[in-house]
């Protein structure tokens, strides 16, 4: 047996957990292999078993699990300044990116150069969501039930819009009454998974397999945490509507973006297409192709994807400053955003990772988890084509026929050239396996190389 890492004080843990939040590219999957490699491999601070449990245990909760996920380890080692140290910096240099890009975007989006750099990003955007599709669905959808969740979420969220978070609920209870009753068709896992490599036992590792002290909690205990973080969280929240309405937009960030914290099961992708529909067809916050070009800045900036909600949050208060200059409303209402999106990811952590042995073998609660994961896919390829028709086609016009309603694309309205750069991103990451920051900076060239030739784009 190897001998144990010393102990690691919180000053050192805070270097390595910038060190990960810098280097978190690349997605969920990617921020969790880095996670892994670092945490498990490099330092063992964690071991294999433990790292996976924890993992399985943030893939049950809403939001952003790779975030969650650092958050957990540094509640592990050094308690709830550890997780907030953990997974605040895991947010940080994304918030601080995607603030720059969207101050950049406001003031300069419409000089030519720069709307060809978002031009060509919207195509390789789509590639990756496609690309979404195909590896989500390849682990979930492996058997009919599946697969049918799968096209049921797609119809009922494409042609009747039904809301996602019903899906979601339906879903659930659907796999959890079909886990519960021992249905094998509801026993496959969901999940990114941690990579292949060395197998680190718990004992050899820094944590080991013992239970630490501040896991065994009091209902009291357990009370006073959930008090304080509803608080942080939903304290701004009530004060906003008492204080300008419910109709203003602060408040409807706020409210809005509160509720998506409780229903993002399926990691960002899935949750991105509802609020793509909200904020472009209901709040009037973004255009089409400015959801897009949100989504490119994510892709192309350290942290969770979810992120691209401060640009959402940011754009809805930009367009609606009221007596606030606009850039100032634009700024506050991204920060908003971002609030009431994560202080939701602490909560569930500081107040559930107590108890989570609780869940482990859970029949009910791997059905629940499977259904969702299958209706998920069936979300996500409703966004695919959702950004697809809005970026391939200049012009839409709404159908409707009784509860079915959706934009038809209007076919004369074709961008050749949009729709020769989407071709080649998804042929470069289906086909050739292309990274998404490699397929994203070719893209954002091409579409820069076709202004310069003169080409409108």
């Amino acid at each position: 047996m190897r001998e144990r890492p010393v102990a690691v004080s919180i000053g050192q843990a805070f270097w390595v957990w910038l060190r990960i939040a810098a280097l978190s590219f690349g997605g969920p999957a990617g921020q969790i292999a880095l996670m892994h490699r670092v945490l498990v491999e490099e330092k063992r601070w964690i071991g294999e078993h433990r790292f996976l449990h924890a993992l399985n245990y943030c893939m049950l909760l809403p939001g952003p699990e790779a975030q969650q996920l650092a958050t957990y380890i540094g509640w592990l080692m050094h308690r709830t300044r550890g997780g907030i140290i953990a997974g605040g910096l895991f947010i940080l240099p994304g918030m601080v990116s995607i603030m720059a890009l969207s101050w950049i975007y406001v003031i300069y989006g419409q000089l030519g150069i720069v709307s060809a750099l978002f031009f060509g990003l919207k195509a390789a955007v789509l590639a990756i969501v496609l690309q979404a599709v195909v590896r989500i669905g390849s682990r979930a959808l492996r058997n009919n039930v599946m697969l049918a969740l799968a096209a049921a979420a797609f119809l009922l969220i494409f042609f009747a819009r039904v809301p996602f978070p019903v899906i979601v609920l339906a879903a659930g209870l659907i796999g959890y009454f079909g886990g519960r009753a021992g249905l094998a068709v509801f026993r496959v896992g969901g999940g990114h998974g941690a990579p292949g490599g060395t197998i680190v036992a718990d004992a050899e590792t820094l944590l080991g397999e013992e239970l630490p002290a501040h896991a065994r909690v009091s209902p009291r205990q357990a009370a006073r945490t959930a008090a304080v973080w509803l608080a942080l969280w939903l304290v701004p929240v009530g004060i906003l509507i008492l204080w300008l309405g419910p109709d203003d937009v602060f408040s409807q960030i706020a409210t809005f973006f509160s509720t998506m914290a409780m229903v993002t099961f399926g990691g960002a992708y899935a949750v991105l297409a509802y609020v793509a529909q909200e904020a472009v067809q209901s709040y009037h916050w973004l255009q089409p192709g400015e959801m897009l070009d949100g989504l490119g800045m994510a892709e192309t900036t350290p942290g969770p994807l979810i992120m691209v909600l401060q640009f959402v949050g940011f754009m809805g208060a930009y367009r609606d400053p009221g007596m606030l200059p606009p850039l100032i409303a634009a700024t506050l209402g991204g920060l908003l955003a971002t609030w009431v999106t994560f202080i939701p990811c602490f909560l569930w952590i500081f107040l559930g990772a107590p108890f989570i042995e609780r869940l482990r073998g859970n029949a009910a609660v791997a059905g629940a988890l499977s259904a969702i994961t299958a209706a998920v896919v069936g979300v996500i390829l409703n966004l695919a084509i959702w950004f697809a028709i809005h970026t391939i086609f200049r012009a839409v016009q709404p159908f409707a026929a009784g509860p079915i309603q959706f934009d038809m694309p209007v076919l004369a309205s074709v961008d050749r050239w949009a729709l020769l750069l989407s071709g080649a991103s998804i042929m470069a990451m289906l086909r050739f396996k292309a990274g998404a920051i490699p397929t994203l900076l070719a893209a954002s060239a091409a579409g820069i190389a076709l202004y310069l030739a003169g080409v409108a784009v």
